[in-house]
């Protein structure tokens, strides 16, 4: 079982100085990963409807909270960090063009020696994209197109592609991931998001727990598509019962995600190895791992 910190760009850490903090005392207490979240714009008195809480509003209903952009904060992380991977959880890959999506990261695993996982979603906030200016009606088939079209851009030796969104014939976009690839984790749980995993994703990210029927639905959409559905690493949130995660092990799940603001039983804030390494501690003694 992998270990990761989540949104790790929220909260104190979006101060610089709190963020090395806790990515330099992440990594030497052995997280494997730090995640971060993206929204570009949050539109005040939005109508679309947060599906991660019962009142449909994401924090608490505040619209103006600082939340950097994940690339870039990550770009900065990684700077003051060796080993721990940065994942996106989730860039809402319709709102970006693929192609300067492609070399942005690109670029950054390159540079960070390929340690960049590329958690992607849909989408739910409607009112942003208009801000953006992208249709959110098509957003699910563009985020199936733009998978093949990054993917091209970050192999090929000479990348070319025709879409419905995009195309682009012999275009280098270098320099090239560290592996010609980063691997893609489909974000979501819905039936449409593990089918997606299934036909699409090396990984699949059930942010707010992972049931045993979407983990089916991801690994009998695997094999319909004549893919290996054990390459598709199953990522989710810490259950708030610790017992839970052997339960998870169980089922598939190869990384756990503990929020960096602290939950029942841990501390509030990670602000020393020390801190870190307790929080990875204790998990590991309450899952009985």
């Amino acid at each position: 079982m992998k270990f990761g910190l989540r949104y790790c760009n929220t909260g104190r850490y979006v101060d610089p100085i709190k963020a090395k903090e806790l990515l330099q005392a992440g990594e030497e207490a052995g997280f494997e990963s730090a995640w971060t979240v993206e929204h570009t714009v949050v539109p005040a008195g939005y109508a679309s409807s947060y599906p991660y809480s019962e009142d449909g509003r994401m924090a608490g209903g505040k619209n103006d909270i600082p939340l950097p952009d994940p690339l870039i904060w990550m770009a900065y992380a990684a700077a003051w960090t060796t080993k721990i991977k940065f994942g996106t959880g989730i860039l809402i890959l319709p709102q970006h063009n693929p192609v300067v999506a492609a070399k942005q990261i690109a670029t950054l695993d390159n540079m960070s020696g390929g340690r960049i996982l590329l958690g992607i979603g849909v989408g739910w906030l409607k009112e942003e994209f208009e801000a953006i200016g992208v249709p959110f009606e098509d957003r699910g088939r563009r985020t199936d197109e733009y998978v093949h079209a990054l993917r091209e851009l970050w192999s090929a030796e000479s990348p070319t592609f025709k879409g419905e969104f995009t195309s682009f014939e012999n275009a280098y976009c270098r320099p090239q991931p560290t592996n010609k690839t980063v691997p893609i984790i489909i974000g979501g749980h819905s039936k449409a998001a593990a089918r997606r995993a299934g036909r699409l994703g090396d990984g699949f990210f059930p942010a707010r727990g992972a049931s045993e029927e979407l983990i089916d639905l991801v690994r009998k959409t695997a094999e319909e598509n004549h893919r290996d559905p054990t390459s598709i690493e199953v990522t989710t949130s810490m259950p708030d019962d610790l017992s839970e995660v052997s339960k998870l092990a169980k089922i598939g799940v190869g990384r756990i995600l503990v929020p960096v603001t602290g939950m029942a039983g841990l501390p509030p804030a990670i602000q020393s190895p020390e801190e870190a390494l307790s929080w990875k501690n204790r998990i590991e003694d309450m899952a009985g791992l």
